[in-house]
């Protein structure tokens, strides 16, 4: 199994990354959210020329804050900078949108930008269109040193909710997991991942699975709301995205479908001005935790959706995914995090 961290981009991340390179980290992840954190790319950029061998992959970026050939080309850039080690993570863009008070992208959206970026990092000849206009486009100095689409550039998909899970499992050389700690979470993506790929003709084997989540290694003497304070901004994000995933709630898995959709209205505020209530709804998104969340964030969810617990629960749970076939574990956290999930987690797993 392989290991990750995800940042919260910023132009400082590198040194943080160089450390978990440092550590045995095989993969460093970049949150894009342009109304949240620093530019994604800029900060991957500096990353890639002050690392050697981990992976550099977004975490996740989205169709509609650029358009496909600006991606594209982004991911190309990067892999001059950094030749074989860029992943391109994209999905519905749920933060990056709801920060602008906008939608997720739709399905189609999606599966149309990941054609276009996949086609032209091959070096291909794309349809494109914007509106009624459809064009035929390509890189047109693919053998410069402008971009290197020599080394392949996977593209893995973000999915929480049934249809983004199956399209993930169909158009994703690698699928990315928020939260899905927990057998009954695990199973319910892992299973919708698996009816996308079989209708792509692939197997499960073939699809590079990625669970990122919160990690903490609990202390004897910690309380729950100790718990809500080091973990509860994530797992109010996971959770809120699983709820807000699905049409119908008894898509969820029934052991945790009511505590799940308990938070599906933990980002709204029906009474304030549509024009602006998402400007205080997602200030310090997932890096702050919101007294309002604590009904919400009970034991219970945190063991579902992160890696909170002695190191002997810990290792047994990361055995448990690494036998569903979870390809890597990616946690959050900074130097103190990262050296104790690979002190008492994955020396033990791997050792």
């Amino acid at each position: 199994m392989d290991y990750g961290v995800i940042f919260l981009s910023h132009v400082e991340t590198y040194k943080d990354v160089m450390i978990a390179e440092d550590k045995g980290y095989t993969h460093a992840w970049f949150g894009d959210s342009q109304m949240v954190w620093s530019d994604v790319f800029q900060c991957m950029a500096l990353c890639a020329t002050h690392t050697k061998t981990i992976k550099l992959g977004t975490n996740v970026t989205n169709p509609s804050s650029r358009i496909a050939p600006v991606t594209a080309c982004s991911f190309g850039t990067l892999n001059v900078l950094a030749p074989g080690r860029v992943i391109m993570g994209i999905g519905t863009g749920n933060t990056a949108r709801r920060t602008l008070g906008m939608p997720a992208a739709r399905l189609a959206v999606l599966r149309a930008n990941v054609e276009v970026c996949r086609g032209l990092l091959k070096g291909d000849t794309v349809p494109y269109q914007e509106g009624e206009r459809k064009r035929q486009i390509r890189f047109l100095n693919p053998n410069s040193e402008f971009i290197n689409l020599k080394n392949p550039i996977p593209i893995h998909v973000a999915g929480s909710g049934p249809k983004t899970l199956e399209l993930a499992g169909e158009i994703g050389d690698g699928v990315i997991l928020f939260g899905t700690v927990g057998d009954s979470l695990l199973k319910y993506t892992l299973d919708h991942i698996r009816r996308g790929a079989e209708r792509a003709g692939k197997k499960m084997e073939d699809i590079y699975v990625t669970v990122v989540t919160a990690f903490h290694l609990r202390k004897p003497e910690e309380m729950l709301e100790d718990l809500q304070q080091a973990v509860g901004p994530l797992v109010s994000s996971e959770c809120n995205i699983f709820a807000l995933s699905v049409k119908d709630p008894f898509q969820l898995p029934g052991d945790i479908r009511d505590d799940l959709m308990a938070f599906k209205d933990a980002y709204r505020t029906p009474d304030a001005p549509l024009e602006t209530r998402h400007l205080d709804l997602y200030t310090d998104y997932c890096a702050a935790f919101k007294p309002e969340h604590a009904p919400l964030v009970t034991e219970k969810m945190i063991k579902e959706t992160t890696l909170t617990g002695t190191p002997e629960e810990l290792q047994e749970r990361v055995r448990k995914m690494k036998e569903l076939g979870i390809s890597q574990v990616c946690i959050t956290g900074g130097e103190e995090e990262m050296t104790d999930f690979a002190t008492h987690v994955i020396q033990q797993v791997e050792g």
